[in-house]
């Protein structure tokens, strides 16, 4: 097999050839510092304002309530620990789920073991759903912020965004979600879903790597994040990236609904092509996470006998890539925490399980060849 296969789209997205051509053109003729007041300045101002109203619309919110950053990483960390630090005085407890990306997990333990912070860390379901009788019932007085994605990394599972948002409606405590794997995949309105911060990174969806942007709703308060010039009305000082910001607004201008639609279909279809060939090969396979209630893209299986580290190398060799769980962990020796919150530490779907994911340039064609592989390579390492 000569053509390789990328199947690792929750990890980072590859950038389509219209965003690289925006971002060409800014570099070759929209260089200016969008704060300078000369005529270079102000054409640079044009572009920055025009990006944050595409992405403001995508969103149904006000243009001011986006603030540029470098990524998902520093929204969350921003959100999570500005507001704890800010809020302090009205209460020290934070609730979240141990199913978070490590952004908002890591972040809660450096509040948690720096400034004494209680966090409530709320388990899923052996299907990875948050019941929400066990959020209700961990609010308190003095909660003063909760943390939840919108949609998880590792196997797809969309939390109850809405029915937590009610809950909050007249509660205090500020309300974020990290919504990196889900924007640009559903329709999100954070006004209407009581959402008062919002994480999103630019690479997920098929942009560049190093911008993303925070929303802030405008009826909380919370101080500027970093110090230094009035950038993003002072929120955040830094000359804004440009290049960057313009390739992440060329991407989401892309994602039209047609086009979410679309994608969507070609997954279910995708998912649907892979399963039907491991049920014909009589390869035993079970599905990590709520089939009925996930994003469209990622699919987790666990495969008992098959060792995933054996089984990626293989695919590997094969010029496919897949993974066995949140790209910000590859590397280390240490066990998916989604997983063993679904099934505990010593279940052996911790070892036996990938993670495919779908995104742009994937074909029925290529599904199918990757299938075949698959099959192959699960048969020879269960012998």
């Amino acid at each position: 097999m000569n053509e390789k296969i990328y199947l690792d789209h929750a990890a980072t997205t590859p950038i389509r050839p219209e965003v690289i051509d925006v971002m060409t053109d800014v570099m070759k003729h929209n260089f200016g510092n969008p704060s300078s007041i000369h005529s270079f300045g102000r054409k640079a101002h044009k572009q920055l304002t025009e990006m944050r109203k595409i992405i403001a619309n995508s969103l149904s919110v006000k243009e001011h309530e986006i603030i540029f950053n470098s990524g998902g990483t520093e929204s969350d960390n921003t959100a999570i620990i500005s507001t704890a630090l800010f809020r302090k005085d009205l209460g020290k407890h934070i609730i979240t789920t141990a199913i978070e990306h490590h952004a908002v997990l890591h972040s809660m333990e450096y509040l948690e073991k720096n400034f004494g912070f209680e966090v409530t860390y709320l388990p899923v379901d052996e299907h990875g759903n948050l019941n929400i009788e066990d959020f209700n019932k961990s609010l308190r007085e003095d909660t003063i912020l909760v943390s939840i994605m919108y949609g998880n990394n590792e196997i797809g599972n969309l939390m109850p965004i809405k029915e937590i948002g009610e809950l909050l409606e007249n509660h205090p405590a500020y309300f974020h979600t990290d919504a990196v794997q889900a924007y640009g995949l559903v329709d999100i309105r954070p006004h209407e879903l009581g959402i008062d911060l919002l994480s999103v990174s630019a690479h997920k969806l098929n942009g560049p790597k190093g911008v993303g942007f925070l929303y802030k709703n405008d009826a909380i308060l919370l101080p500027e994040f970093m110090h230094g010039g009035e950038q993003e009305e002072k929120r955040r000082a830094g000359t804004e990236n440009l290049i960057g910001i313009t390739g992440m607004g060329k991407a989401v201008e892309l994602l039209t609904d047609d086009e979410k639609h679309a994608r969507a279909a070609h997954y279910a279809n995708y998912q649907a092509i892979i399963l039907d060939s491991l049920e014909k090969a009589e390869i035993e396979y079970h599905i990590n996470g709520d089939v009925k209630n996930k994003l469209p893209h990622v699919l987790n299986l666990y495969l008992p006998g098959v060792n995933s580290d054996l089984l990626l190398m293989s695919m590997d060799l094969k010029g496919i890539a897949l993974s066995t769980g949140s790209a910000c962990t590859a590397g280390t020796v240490d066990p998916s925490h989604v997983l063993i919150a679904l099934y505990g530490e010593n279940h052996p779907a911790i070892k036996e399980s990938i993670r495919i994911s779908f995104g742009y340039g994937n074909t029925e064609e290529a599904i199918t060849t990757f299938t075949g592989e698959l099959v192959t390579a699960i048969q020879r390492l269960k012998k």
